[in-house]
Parts: structure tokens; C-alpha cells; sequence
């Protein structure tokens, strides 16, 4: 196995720095253990130096989606616990094995399993990071998606982060340093690591390479999948991703008619409400039967013929995050859609314009000619915005069907204007 950093694709700068983050850290872990007082301060200059070469106690990775955030917190979290004494994040030791399998007893990962992550929620997240580590080296708490954080939730996390215990450290997970995503406040504590989107060659290389993925088709997804490695392996893989794709590129062409736009709206929104089903279903039986084992179901013996008091509860609020979940998961899919649609009329005003860009479709050049041919470039822009309109619709929790059929109507709209 080799170091844990190899898993960070195309971020070689990103990699090279929590390394040496990570070496520093040890020398910081070294003091603590040793009881020196002025090193255990969170503010101490040198623990929270911001320069390369330093560690600090709270830091915020961003990137777009796909870019690996979460990967790189996980990696960073190993090389921290790493046991190696030649190198950090080695691979091999039990820490690492266990962090990135992400068993490692300090090392919390907190992902909202809902629309939002609560005050509730955040306020257990504080209780965990309080404690001292069990076996390793610091308490880790990585909090992906922290862009779900509600304001009173960031607000609880804000205070911990403010004031950690000596062998806390926080890795948080966002889009961007907007606020919007994340708290000014909260970001103003945090060290900031910035990833970027992995190049197409550095994707087709993985795919290849670690998944053993046919190179043609691993170079198509690579492609297409904008920069995005979990959503190349899907597509690559997954027969189903790739109808869902096609179905929501399909809509460009159905919006310009009205006897087929309603239905290709309804049908892709059905498309993403079946796959969240099917996704949710898998995680959904596990968790009931762990719950109900748990509760006393299957037992033998006096009294198991009886669920006990506050049974009925409990499973009730499971049921109710696990409708939450399904409905994120629903909207994830419905999002990744309407970026790939976007992206195509993205194509297409390139093409417009007549601009030398990347194209974020390549294996649909005839396609994007012929909306390139058949509108000018601000009737497409107008689709783009038709299309970004439809995500923050769906981010303000308007019902899917109502935000897609609105699209589609301005979609048709701006394609047909003037013809």
C-alpha cells in the first residue's frame, strides 16, 4: 500500500502541504506528551504559525465538487495518527488502515444525513472533540459538507473551534470560503487549503490504474464527467448513470417543444425520486434491522415477547432521518443532472461564440453544433440562467416538479424566441 496522499488526485501542492503539516504536528503531539505548557495553547505562535510548514488546530478544505475535500480531510486525519516513524501517512500502520477505512476510534466523521446539519447535531460534535484521544496522537473531528451547517449549528461548532482542547482538531469540508457556504467567522479560525479540479488525464489514469476500468471507456468518463472522480467511476460503471445522464440532456431538445417538454421534466424528475429510492433502500433495511436487534427484536427469553418503553420512539425518529436523507438524496441527483444540462448549453454558446474552451460534453459535438446553429448566444445564456435559476429553486425547497417544469418553460421560451 503505498502513502496515503497518493489517494489525492491531481493535488500534488495540496498533498506536499499537510505533509508537512503532518510533521509538524508531531513535534506538537512530542511537547503535549512531555507537559509542555506553552505548546498545549492553542494560540501559541507556533501552533497556529499559518506558514507551510506548521499545524493548527482548525482547518476549512475546498474545492468543487468531486475535487476530493472529504478525501484529502480523511488523508490528513492518517498521516496525523500516523505510527511510521520514517514518514507520515505511511499506509501500512494500523492508524492508518483504520482512519481511512474510517474506523479509527479518534477520528470522527460527522456527514449530514439530511438537508441540513442541526444545532442538535453540532451540539454532539462539541461533546466528542471535548475528549481526549483514546490511542492516538489527537481527537479529530472532519465535518463533511459543512456548508449544510444551519446558523445556529455554526454558531455551536463556532465556540469549539474557538477555544479547542489541546488535542482537538477540526477538519471541516466545504465548496468555497463564500458565505454562502461558510460562516465568515467560522472560516476566519480555520486554516484554509484550496483544492482544484483534477485534470482529465490524472482521472483516466485512476480509473485505470486503481479501478481497472476499460482504458476507452475510463477515457470517455474522464471526459465527460467534469472533473468529478466519483461521478467518472459511476459513469463508467454504473448503466444507470449513464441513462440518467442522457435522459437529462435529452431535456435540451425536448424543452423546444410543447408536446414533449412536461414529460421529459416529469420523467427526469421521476428518474432521480426512483434512483434516491433505490440508493436510500440499501442503507434504509441495514440501519432498521440494526435498530430493531438492538431494541430486543428476535430475542428469546422472559419479556422479549414485549418491545421495550420508548421502542416505538426510536424507531420513529429513525424513520424520520432516514425520509430526510432520501429527500438529499433525491435533490443530489436531480442537482448533478441539471449541472450536466447546464454544461451542455454551456457547449453550445462556446461553440456560439466561437470561443477555443474545453468542452464539458465532448461526446456530444453534433448535438452542441446544432444548438449552437439554432440559437444565438444569448438565447442560450438565457437557458444557462434558466437551468441555475431551477438549482437555487430546489436549494430554497421548491418542490422538484414545480422548479422543473419552470425551467423547461423558460428554456423553451428563450430557444424558440424569434423564430
Amino acid at each position: 500500500m503505498t502513502n496515503v496522499f497518493s489517494r489525492l488526485i491531481g493535488q500534488v501542492a495540496v498533498a506536499e502541504e499537510l505533509q508537512a503539516a503532518a510533521h509538524a504536528a508531531r513535534g506538537v503531539a512530542a511537547r503535549l506528551d512531555e507537559g509542555d505548557s506553552a505548546a498545549a495553547q492553542p494560540d501559541d505562535d507556533r501552533f497556529a504559525s499559518r506558514s507551510r510548514a506548521a499545524m493548527t488546530h482548525a482547518w476549512l478544505f475546498t474545492g468543487p465538487p468531486g475535487s476530493g475535500r472529504s478525501v484529502a480531510a480523511t488523508c490528513f486525519a492518517a498521516a496525523l495518527q500516523c505510527h511510521a516513524e520514517d514518514e507520515v501517512g505511511c499506509g501500512e500502520c494500523r492508524a492508518c488502515v483504520t482512519a481511512m477505512a474510517q474506523t479509527h476510534a479518534d477520528i470522527r466523521h460527522v456527514v449530514p444525513q439530511g438537508l441540513s446539519l442541526s444545532v442538535h447535531e453540532a451540539r454532539d460534535v462539541v461533546q466528542a472533540a471535548a475528549r481526549r484521544p483514546g490511542t492516538g496522537r489527537w481527537q479529530i473531528v472532519i465535518v463533511e459538507d459543512a456548508d449544510r451547517l444551519t446558523e445556529q449549528a455554526a454558531n455551536a461548532l463556532l465556540k469549539a473551534v474557538e477555544e479547542p482542547a489541546s488535542r482537538t482538531v477540526f477538519l471541516l469540508c466545504a465548496p468555497s470560503v463564500d458565505p454562502e457556504d461558510i460562516s465568515v467567522t467560522l472560516r476566519s479560525r480555520c486554516r484554509h487549503v484550496a483544492l482544484t479540479t483534477p485534470g482529465v488525464a490524472d482521472i483516466e489514469r485512476v480509473l485505470v490504474d486503481r479501478d481497472g476500468i476499460e482504458p476507452e471507456r475510463a477515457a470517455w468518463a474522464a471526459g465527460v464527467c467534469g472533473g468529478h472522480v466519483g461521478r467518472a467511476r459511476r459513469l463508467a460503471t454504473d448503466d444507470d448513470a449513464r441513462a440518467q445522464r442522457e435522459k437529462a440532456l435529452g431535456l435540451a431538445r425536448a424543452a423546444t417543444r410543447d408536446s414533449t417538454a412536461y414529460a421529459a421534466a416529469e420523467s427526469l424528475v421521476k428518474s432521480a425520486e426512483e434512483a434516491a429510492k433505490a440508493i436510500s433502500a440499501e442503507l434504509d433495511e441495514p440501519e432498521t434491522e440494526e435498530m430493531r436487534t438492538a431494541l430486543g427484536a428476535g430475542g428469546t427469553g422472559k419479556g422479549t415477547a414485549r418491545p421495550p418503553r420508548g421502542s416505538a420512539g426510536a424507531l420513529k425518529e429513525l424513520e424520520r432521518r432516514q425520509k430526510s436523507r432520501a429527500t438529499r438524496v433525491s435533490r443530489d441527483m436531480l442537482d448533478r443532472a441539471l449541472v450536466d444540462l447546464a454544461a451542455l448549453f454551456r457547449d453550445a454558446l462556446v461553440v456560439s461564440v466561437g470561443a477555443s474552451v474545453t468542452a464539458m460534453h465532448p461526446d456530444k459535438a453534433d448535438l452542441v453544433g446544432g444548438m449552437a446553429h439554432y440559437a444565438s448566444p444569448e438565447r442560450l445564456l438565457r437557458c444557462v440562467e434558466a437551468v441555475l435559476d431551477c438549482r437555487t429553486a430546489l436549494d430554497v425547497n421548491v418542490k422538484p416538479k414545480f422548479a422543473v417544469d419552470a425551467m423547461v418553460a423558460k428554456i423553451g421560451l428563450a430557444m424558440n424566441s424569434g423564430r
